[in-house]
């Protein structure tokens, strides 16, 4: 199945979101709170966004 950007996107952000949900598990360290702290809604829009990635990736994964 060939992948397009929306695809790739989505791929990356839930990658980015599970590796940050780890280091907050291991060593309470929120990457994108330390990178955008001082912009909320901007990290709000990150989460969103992986939240919104992750729901992607169950259709992508779902559809043949």
């Amino acid at each position: 199945m060939a992948k397009n950007a929306l695809d790739w996107i989505a791929l990356v952000l839930v990658i980015i979101g599970g590796l940050n949900w780890g280091l907050v598990g291991l060593f309470n360290f929120d990457v994108v709170a330390a990178i955008l702290g001082s912009i909320p809604i901007l990290q709000k829009i990150v989460y969103i966004l992986v939240g919104l990635s992750a729901l992607y990736m169950i259709y992508y994964l779902s559809k043949k």
